[in-house]
């Protein structure tokens, strides 16, 4: 199938273009013929799959006919990067047609947001609780929604954000076409769902389980040898962009900081940062600029880099549905990509149940030539600057042999 086979406005197949799309991925297949036709849709498909445009091209078909600079399509996301990311999206594929889109979203100042809401916008793309400040102080119009959208409602969920998508949901009009993404469904996503979706279409695509394209490996590990083994597999591996996840806030700091020292181009994403420089990093990573960013779990649904070659867990995550959404950074748009975990020993839980979802045993892997019995802490001399684009040839990755038994696990 082709896009040209949707039928779409002349205007959105050049922005088709502009976006280097091929051909439709199996829920842009699916799912754009439902929302063409006018229908509510259930959604249920990991991040990766090519989702935001599987509803922004069919909306902005919709929104090439009827009135301009009223907002007329509303869509709620549970971050500022998530909903950076499909503005973007909408500026891009509608960059030939007159349709304007602005974010709304906290951690910047109002003024701009208030600017854009003012001179007109179709279409809004919003994090609920800089959206609700601005329906309460009289900035924003919803009476004329005509398309609502809740993307990653499982993470709003998961974020407390459900009393403030009712809120929202009493200031549009209750007419309007609905759809409802979550790559996961539990029991409140179910009842929200079947509270807001009137006689929906349901587009599952490769839910729950990780995307096919991405293979996965685990390097057991004692926890005082994580930074040296990063160091080493960085060595050792080609890549092209690398995101590394940690559990907390201070630790991506803090391994940032490092790799930096050691010549890497490195940004840190986490909580801390002020949305100005949370961009800059995303901006920077997805240009080049930055070839590795180290970033805690709010990353894991915000970040859209078709060439993210590899996902390390450096800690593993709480939840088999938060090991989904990181490593679904890599493996996008049907490329593929390789999801690497360290684990320690008080991990072994977490990993089953992965390998349950999975339907496999991770392979396990032991790095060649790095020395697993040494603690003693390294050189953190600074280098000149160097790129993860290596072009020197690699040493092979030795596998299968495990390493001595870990310490206990420890917590920043």
């Amino acid at each position: 199938m082709k896009f040209q086979d949707f039928s779409l406005d002349a205007r959105i197949e050049a922005g088709i273009h502009d976006a280097g799309y091929a051909t439709p991925t199996p829920i842009q297949e699916q799912g754009i013929p439902v929302v063409l036709q006018g229908r509510d849709m259930f959604g249920l498909a990991q991040t990766g799959t090519g989702k935001t445009a599987a509803f922004m091209l069919p909306i902005l078909q919709r929104l090439t006919r009827g009135p301009l600079r009223q907002t007329r399509v509303l869509i709620i996301a549970p971050t500022r990067e998530l909903a950076e990311q499909i503005h973007q999206t909408a500026v891009v594929l509608g960059r030939h047609t007159k349709i304007r889109s602005a974010a709304v979203y906290g951690g910047v100042g109002k003024g701009p947001q208030i600017a854009a809401l003012q001179r007109g916008t179709e279409i809004i793309v919003a994090c609920p609780g800089r959206l609700l400040d601005h329906i309460h102080a009289g900035d924003v119009d919803l009476s004329h929604i005509e398309v609502l959208v809740l993307d990653e409602a499982d993470r709003m969920l998961d974020m407390g954000f459900l009393p403030d998508i009712r809120r929202i949901l009493k200031h549009v009009p209750a007419q309007r076409q609905t759809m409802l993404f979550s790559a996961t469904m539990p029991p409140d996503i179910r009842s929200l769902a079947d509270s807001i979706l009137t006689d929906p279409a349901t587009v599952q695509v490769d839910v729950i389980a990780p995307a096919k394209t991405v293979s996965h490996a685990l390097y057991p590990v004692p926890e005082t040898l994580k930074g040296k083994l990063l160091h080493a597999l960085l060595e050792q591996t080609a890549t092209s962009r690398v995101l590394v996840f940690t559990r907390t806030k201070h630790r991506a700091k803090r391994l940032a900081q490092d790799l930096d020292k050691r010549g890497y181009r490195v940004a840190a994403l986490q909580g801390n940062l002020s949305q100005n420089r949370r961009q800059e990093a995303m901006d920077g990573f997805r240009g080049g600029k930055y070839d590795i960013m180290v970033a805690t779990d709010i990353a894991a649904r915000g970040i859209d880099v078709s060439l993210i070659s590899h996902v390390i867990n450096y800690d593993m995550p709480d939840t088999v549905d938060a090991y989904t959404h990181r490593i679904g950074r890599t493996g996008r748009a049907e490329a593929t990509g390789e999801a690497v975990t360290f684990a320690v020993q008080d991990d072994e839980p977490m990993v089953r149940d992965i390998e349950r979802v999975l339907g496999k045993p991770i392979e396990r892997r032991r790095l060649s030539g790095f020395d697993y019995g040494s603690f003693a802490p390294e050189s953190q001399q600074p280098a000149p600057k160097k790129s993860v684009y290596r072009s020197r040839g690699f040493h092979s990755q030795a596998r299968g042999g495990l390493p001595p038994a870990a310490p206990p696990l420890r917590r920043d």
